[in-house]
């Protein structure tokens, strides 16, 4: 793909934009059909808490989940690589990088809903993700968090070249909502956990064959609502805050160059 970078004056970059979505479309497509086939395979009972799994040998309980955490760390690489691909400015490529995430992530359960008929709703609890730990939570609130990283993304690939775009309180406030979100989707899961182990335990892949038979009885009992809303919050102040000012900028440019 071509880059295309953003000029003054120039039209938003649709073209880019275009097969951005495609690629997070058709990569959501093939992650809904690997997750389906280890559904068919492993989870004949279906995701519904708790996980139930067939029996396997703890050698073979070891090297899947290995596989599954070299998996999604090749999904990130992939999502960096479009990220790259698309632009050589560093907040471009982070903003396609978000945007590709986010389509990714909305579409990966819109084919798991065509296919299976799951989730059944939005509140339908799920592992969402496996590194440094578990991940889970109701299916709206990564939607959610996707919308967000679109609205930001756009915000970014429009505005770039707006002077200090985005300053060092905007990285903090976006940083820190990110933590408040992560703590409110693994705070049930590691408090179900560490009746056993601690949080460095956890992250041991020598533990993973315990790990895994004490998580075939966790069912999650609560979400943080409120945790999470938190993170949520500061994220849309942040963009809110990166668009209104780049718009003003944006709008005072153009004044300046008329009168010029």
């Amino acid at each position: 793909m071509k880059t295309n970078e953003l000029k003054t004056g120039q039209r938003f970059p649709l073209r880019t934009l275009l097969w951005v979505t495609l690629f997070g479309i058709a990569f959501a497509n093939i992650e809904s059909a690997v997750v389906i086939y280890l559904r068919d395979i492993f989870y004949p009972e279906g995701f519904s808490f708790p996980l139930k799994a067939i029996n396997l040998n703890i050698e073979a309980i070891r090297n899947i989940s290995i596989v599954e955490v070299f998996r999604e760390v090749a999904t990130m690489l992939l999502l960096v690589s479009i990220a790259a691909v698309a632009s050589k400015n560093f907040n471009v490529g982070f903003a396609w990088f978000i945007y590709a995430f986010a389509i990714w992530d909305i579409f990966y359960y819109f084919f798991l809903y065509v296919f299976l008929g799951w989730p059944v709703n939005l509140l339908t609890w799920d592992v969402l993700f496996l590194l440094p730990f578990t991940w889970v939570g109701p299916v709206i609130a990564p939607i959610i968090n996707s919308v967000c990283m679109i609205l930001l993304a756009l915000v970014i690939i429009r505005y770039w070249q707006t002077e200090r775009l985005i300053k060092k309180w905007h990285w903090a406030g976006l940083i820190l909502g990110s933590i408040i979100i992560i703590i409110s989707y693994t705070e049930d899961y590691v408090g179900f956990m560490s009746t056993d182990f601690s949080l460095f335990e956890l992250m041991d892949v020598n533990n993973t064959d315990l790990i895994m038979d004490k998580m075939q009885n966790y069912v999650p009992q609560r979400f943080a609502w409120w945790l999470y809303f938190t993170g949520v919050v500061i994220h849309l102040v942040i963009i809110g805050n990166i668009f209104i000012t780049a718009k003003k900028r944006n709008l005072s440019a153009m004044a300046l160059c008329k009168m010029g």
